[in-house]
């Protein structure tokens, strides 16, 4: 049977998995459909991220994606019937699914992802520091070109084609309360 619910979850999820993690109520008695996929940047093995398997903080984590719908145009579409109905849904306003592999009129659903260099909206414009790709949570934009780096993830039917921009080498300054600017490329103490 398709799009089964309870057979995947988040923590065992595997390169070139899809999960269909939850619904949520939304405005306007529209529902929001969470997906996530563990998408592999490019066929070179990070070697880091190979020797610390072991070490969660290393651990490649699922992207994630969100789809807008009609509940009964999903459940007619996906099969599922819970998600069209709204006393099944948590407090919060969710639905937890965890469908593994979930299929669209036979076809395999999956998250796409596209950097891009234009921001895709007038938010993105003004949220420059929300909106932007960095290095970590808080750490420096990830630039393209000397552009911020904007990602766009869509849901699309068999394969994604992902879109990844070549970043610009980062930046080998370090600030340092001791010595000011240290150079880490050359060692050299900048003040």
């Amino acid at each position: 049977m398709v799009n089964q619910l309870n057979t995947g979850n988040l923590n065992t999820l595997k390169f070139g998995q899809t999960l269909l993690v939850n619904a949520r109520k939304v405005a306007n008695g529209k529902i929001q459909l969470e997906f996530a996929e563990v998408v592999q940047q490019n066929d070179n093995v990070n070697v880091l991220q190979a020797f610390n398997a072991s070490d969660a903080r290393f651990q490649t984590k699922a992207r994630r994606a969100w789809q807008t719908a009609e509940p009964k145009d999903a459940v007619a579409i996906l099969g599922i019937e819970a998600i069209g109905d709204m006393s099944k849904y948590s407090a919060d306003g969710k639905l937890e699914l965890n469908v593994l592999n979930p299929t669209m009129n036979g076809q395999r659903l999956r998250v796409q992802i596209t950097e891009t260099t234009e921001p895709r909206n007038q938010w993105e414009a003004d949220n420059v520091d929300r909106a932007a790709k960095r290095r970590g949570a808080e750490g420096d934009f990830i630039l393209h070109n000397g552009l911020h780096i904007f990602t766009r993830m869509d849901i699309v039917l068999n394969e994604a084609n992902h879109t990844f921009l070549q970043p610009d080498p980062a930046s080998n300054t370090v600030v340092s309360s001791v010595f000011g600017a240290v150079d880490t490329a050359t060692g050299e103490i900048q003040s």
